[in-house]
């Protein structure tokens, strides 16, 4: 497999960046909402500061895989209707808009608690804000609603993925699998490659 992206599939890089990120997020936010499970304070406060360290490698992961996006190349769109590339376009930019601000909205939340933010106990990043319990329970509904927008926004992306995969018989959902690889299609010599 190679390790950059072509017109025909995506390359190694982007396909690790793609699913090590989404099974991060979908992780930590079932982590996330079970934290009210913990047995002790101390539990709550262990799987909290796990949490927000997962959440700052997603952030961190992100802004990379942003980063390799605009250096690498990209698999040519599939052909569909101008409305289901318009449509897919506005999905992967909902995605990427979330994915970085769902981590900033927990770590601004975090500092208007005005407690320290450690990631994995190594070092402290500095608050985005200063401490304000007024706005405490207004930026934790920010951090959980954008989190409920995003499995709206995912079960879009995933749904279009099946379709494409299931309906329309192509390759969209193939190139980006982790493992295997893009079946030859009559009319498209590239993904014999």
């Amino acid at each position: 497999m190679k390790l950059r992206s072509n017109a025909y599939r995506w390359g190694a890089i982007a396909k690790a960046f793609h699913w090590t990120i989404a099974l991060a997020i979908i992780g930590n936010g079932v982590f996330g909402l079970l934290m009210d499970l913990s047995r002790s304070p101390m539990q709550k406060i262990n799987w909290l500061a796990l949490h927000k360290s997962i959440g700052l490698t997603v952030l961190a992961l992100a802004l990379l895989r942003l980063l390799w996006r605009w250096l690498d190349g990209r698999p040519r769109e599939a052909p569909a209707p101008r409305w289901q590339q318009w449509s897919a376009r506005a999905v992967h930019a909902f995605l990427y808009a979330l994915i970085v601000a769902i981590p900033l909205s927990g770590w601004w939340f975090n500092s208007v608690t005005g407690k320290p933010l450690q990631w994995f106990k190594q070092f402290n990043l500095p608050a985005l804000a200063e401490k304000n319990d007024t706005l405490r329970h207004f930026a934790h509904g920010v951090h959980e609603y954008l989190f409920w927008f995003l499995l709206l926004v995912l079960v879009a992306h995933v749904g279009a993925a099946l379709k494409h995969h299931v309906f329309d018989n192509d390759n969209v959902l193939r190139r980006m699998l982790p493992f295997g690889r893009p079946r030859p299609l009559p009319d498209a010599e590239g993904d014999r490659r």
